[in-house]
C-alpha cells in the first residue's frame, strides 16, 4: 500500500505541473515536459523494485526521490509565483516556498542508490561510519536551507525571484550571504561523499565476476548515457536561448532519453533482467556512434572538395555525397562492428572466431564421426552449453 500511495503522490504532482506550468506563462513541453517525464520514469522504476524486492531500499529511494526533488519542488516554485504575483491572494505561499527546497534533503539522499547498488547494502561494515557521516552532512545542508528560508519569511517585504524562490536563498546576499559561505564548504564535501561511492563500484568491479559484473555495466551504461546527455545537450540549451521552440523540444527529448536511461538500467540490473544482452547493447552503440560520425565527416568532405575545389554545382555536390556515404555504410559498420566487438563484446567476437573455423575445416573433413566431435566442440566453445548431444540419423 505504501508503494502504491507513493506512487499516486507522483502521478498528482506530475499531473499538477501542467495547470501551473500554463497559469505562469511558462512553455510546459519545451521548459517542463522533460523533467516531469524523467521524474516518472524513476518513480515506475523504484515501483517496479518495490514490488519485486520489497526490502530493497534502492526501490524506495527510486519511488520516493523524483516527486521530492524534482516535482514537488517545482510545483511548489511555480505556485508560489501566482501568490507572490502583484494582485493575488493566493493562500499557503509561504508553505509552497518552503516546499520548493524540499530538494535539500531527497536529492542528495537519491545519490546513495551508487553506493548501496545494487542489492541495498553497504559494501562492507566499514562503510557505516561514512554513510552516517553522509546523512549528517545532509542534515546541516537542510537544516541551512531551512534556517535561510524562514529567516527570509520572516522578512517583509518577501522577495520572490521569477523562478518562484526566495531570493535570499537562491542569491545569498547581505544578512544571508552566510549561507553562499556554507555552500562553499558543503559542495566539495559532498562531492568527496559521490567520488567514495563511486570509488567503492569501481572496486567492487574489479574483484566481481558473473552477475555482479553484468549488473556494473548495466549500472555505467546508464549512468554514462546520462552524463553524456548532459554534457553535450545541456550546454546547447543554456547557451542558446534564441533557439526555436521545435529545436528546444528535440533536444529535451534528447535529453530526457539519455537521463532515462539510468532508471532503466538500474531496473533491470538489480531485477536481474537479460543481464547479458549489456554486452551486445554496449557494442552496437559504440559502433554505431563511430560509424556515425565516421560518415558524417567523410559526407562534409566530400561536400568540401566537389564545391570548393572540383566546383560542382551545390546541389549535384550533395547528392553525390549522399549516395557515397549511403554506399559505404554497411561495409563501413561490418568493419566497424567486427572491431568494437573484439574489444566490447568478447564473448560474440570468440564465438564468431570458432564457426568460422569450423566452416573451414568442414570444407575439408569427410569423416562423418570427426564431424559431429569437432561440431560438438564448436557448439561447447561458442555457447559453452552445460551439455551437447548430437544426434545423427542412420540410414541403410
Amino acid at each position: 500500500m505504501a508503494a502504491i500511495a507513493a506512487a499516486g503522490v507522483t502521478v498528482l504532482l506530475a499531473a499538477a505541473s501542467v495547470p501551473l506550468y500554463f497559469l505562469t506563462n511558462q512553455n510546459w513541453l519545451v521548459n517542463g515536459g522533460e523533467n516531469v517525464a524523467v521524474a516518472v520514469l524513476f518513480a515506475v522504476a523504484g515501483f517496479v523494485i518495490v514490488r519485486r524486492q520489497p526490502r530493497n531500499p534502492i526501490g524506495w529511494i527510486l519511488l520516493v526521490a523524483p516527486a521530492g526533488s524534482q516535482l514537488l519542488p517545482a510545483d511548489a516554485g511555480s505556485y508560489a509565483q501566482l501568490a507572490y504575483r502583484p494582485g493575488h491572494r493566493l493562500p499557503l505561499g509561504a508553505v509552497a516556498l518552503l516546499l520548493e527546497y524540499s530538494w535539500a534533503v531527497v536529492a542528495l539522499l537519491l545519490l546513495l542508490v551508487i553506493l548501496l547498488f545494487p542489492d541495498g547494502r553497504l559494501p562492507s561494515p566499514r562503510w557505516r561510519p561514512v554513510l552516517w557521516s553522509y546523512l549528517a552532512v545532509i542534515t546541516c545542508v537542510a537544516g541551512c536551507t531551512y534556517a535561510a528560508a524562514v529567516t527570509a519569511l520572516a522578512a517583509h517585504p518577501v522577495r520572490v525571484d521569477p523562478g518562484g524562490g526566495l531570493a535570499a536563498v537562491d542569491v545569498p546576499s547581505g544578512s544571508s550571504a552566510w549561507l553562499a559561505r556554507f555552500d562553499q564548504v558543503s559542495f566539495p564535501v559532498l562531492a568527496a561523499f559521490w567520488v567514495s561511492f563511486v570509488a567503492a563500484q569501481v572496486l567492487s568491479w574489479r574483484r566481481s565476476s558473473g552477475d555482479r559484473r553484468q549488473q556494473l555495466k548495466w549500472l555505467m551504461s546508464g549512468a554514462g548515457a546520462l552524463a553524456a546527455s548532459q554534457a553535450i545537450i545541456q550546454p546547447v540549451l543554456n547557451f542558446g536561448p534564441s533557439l526555436p521552440d521545435q529545436v528546444r523540444l528535440l533536444l529535451n527529448v534528447l535529453l530526457g532519453l539519455g537521463a532515462a536511461a539510468l532508471p532503466a538500467c538500474l531496473g533491470i540490473a538489480i531485477l536481474r533482467y537479460r543481464l547479458y544482452d549489456i554486452d551486445r547493447i554496449i557494442s552496437r552503440t559504440v559502433a554505431y556512434a563511430i560509424v556515425t560520425g565516421l560518415l558524417i565527416g567523410l559526407y562534409a568532405a566530400l561536400v568540401l572538395l566537389a564545391t570548393e575545389v572540383l566546383s560542382f554545382r551545390t546541389s549535384v555536390a550533395v547528392a553525390a555525397s549522399t549516395l557515397a556515404a549511403a554506399a559505404l555504410f554497411n561495409p563501413l559498420r561490418r568493419r566497424v562492428q567486427r572491431m568494437v566487438d573484439r574489444r566490447f563484446n568478447r564473448a560474440r567476437y570468440d564465438a564468431d572466431q570458432t564457426i568460422a573455423a569450423f566452416a573451414a575445416r568442414l570444407k575439408d573433413t569427410t569423416d562423418l564421426g570427426a564431424i559431429r566431435n569437432d561440431l560438438a566442440t564448436a557448439v561447447h566453445h561458442a555457447l559453452e552449453p552445460v551439455h551437447v548431444s548430437v544426434w545423427t540419423s542412420q540410414q541403410d
